[in-house]
């Protein structure tokens, strides 16, 4: 990824420094659920700590997108008993909790790996997508201008899905093409773009994941652009022909941003920054035009 993403330097995790108070994993974790209330989360969703003792002390922490096994390990192998994710273990809670030889990759094969290494695991998945800062993370990097929500929170009118954002003071008029050429410069990677290169966009909503009924609200409410994780054809194809401009980033590389925010708020709750690691997972998949030699 783009250093710009994850621009959080990347180091091994050792004890908390000397002049650091000492916390435990459940004191973490309420700190972060300050930045992150479960209350804003979705119904359905899991927030905060899955696996773990909140009793015990945090030597390190690791934050990573997705809660894999790898992760696990990769998290213990640098010293961290804590890892922070956005995507949460489970949703729905495992019916069993074997080995990943005796059940392949499967949530309870990634429970039992963190309980046998004493790993607790914290996932802020919707809680952090409706929050403000969680909502800036796109515009920021992408420099837009952030002006309201397209779907609050009820009570929260600065809270919810989706940010709406204009061009930057100085850029109008805003072209897809000049726009999409944008998300390959910060993030590396090539978009999957629906919309002629040549509109002008004057209203763009940025969403990270997947987009949902987002399109239809776009449309609603004369939004030009939605850039967002990722979109099912038909619905994209329909919005595009309907007039909205679409850049679907991917999944996870609309999300990679908000793994830099864990750590920062993991270092607001008293985590020595040397004690914070970055776990890369941008090479998860690839296409064979970016492999080949």
């Amino acid at each position: 990824m783009a250093e710009e993403v994850v621009s959080l330097k990347k180091t091994d995790a050792g004890n908390l420094a000397s002049n650091e108070r000492m916390m435990v994993v459940g004191e973490l974790e309420r700190e972060l659920l300050r930045k992150m209330p479960a209350s804003d989360a979705c119904s359905w969703d899991r927030t905060g700590m899955l696996v773990g003792n909140p009793m015990d002390t945090v030597r390190g922490v690791a934050v990573a997108l997705d809660p894999t096994i790898h992760a696990v390990e990769e998290a213990h192998a640098h010293g961290a008993n804590v890892l922070l994710t956005h995507h949460p273990v489970f949703i729905d809670a495992p019916d069993a909790f074997m080995p990943q030889a005796a059940m392949g990759h499967a949530p309870g094969a990634v429970v039992r790996r963190a309980c046998e290494l004493g790993v607790s695991v914290l996932s802020f998945h919707t809680a952090l997508d409706v929050s403000t800062a969680g909502l800036d993370a796109l515009p920021v990097l992408l420099r837009l201008t952030p002006l309201g929500v397209l779907d609050p929170l009820p009570g929260a009118a600065n809270k919810g899905f989706g940010r709406i954002c204009a061009p930057s003071s100085g850029e109008e008029p805003l072209t897809l093409r000049h726009l999409s050429a944008r998300c390959v410069s910060v993030f590396g990677t090539y978009p999957r773009v629906w919309g002629s290169p040549d509109k002008q966009l004057s209203r763009i909503v940025t969403s990270g994941g997947s987009a949902g009924s987002f399109a239809r609200m776009c449309l609603d409410q004369g939004i030009g652009c939605l850039i967002c994780g990722e979109i099912k054809y038909h619905e994209a194809l329909d919005a595009a022909l309907s007039g909205l401009a679409i850049i679907e980033l991917g999944h996870d590389v609309s999300e990679f941003p908000l793994c830099a925010l864990l750590a920062a708020y993991a270092a607001e709750a008293g985590v020595a920054e040397s004690c914070i690691t970055m776990i890369d997972q941008s090479n998860n998949w690839y296409t064979p035009e970016s492999s080949r030699r």
